[in-house]
């Protein structure tokens, strides 16, 4: 009997100023999405609430403190992974590369940007243009 794939609870953050979300490129050497744009964020740590968990990632990822409010925007799916999507307006501190290990680009993007861009979900740029269409 086999049993489903464990799935990996991924928190993440369209982090919008007016008229553009930050991408962040996952770095070529990566095991999961290697070489796609993605939005910043990670895994939710066990009893970790996903708000927090969002929080101390972009912490982490982007050196800068946004407290995360609201339910998410959008669920994307893959066979062993449930992402969470916020929207992310306000936070502090100027948004830098703090895990070039994990992304080795960020970008500010358009919605006409996300045409031609390899993104680690098919779903993912419907998603962003209705963010950006708010």
């Amino acid at each position: 009997m086999s049993s489903a794939p464990e799935q990996h609870v991924v928190v993440t953050a369209a982090l919008r100023r007016g008229d553009r979300v930050l991408l962040a490129h996952r770095s070529p050497g990566r095991e999961f999405y290697p070489d796609v744009w993605d939005l910043p964020g990670g895994h939710v740590e066990p009893g970790e609430d996903p708000r927090e968990a969002l929080a101390r990632e972009l912490g982490e990822e982007l050196g800068i403190n946004a407290s995360v409010f609201g339910e998410p925007v959008g669920r994307l799916l893959a066979d062993d992974l449930v992402m969470d999507v916020w929207v992310v307006e306000e936070w502090r501190g100027g948004v830098t590369n703090r895990a070039p290990d994990e992304h080795d680009d960020l970008a500010w993007c358009g919605a006409a940007d996300l045409d031609g861009r390899a993104l680690a979900h098919p779903d993912l740029g419907a998603l962003l243009r209705r963010v950006l269409a708010r």
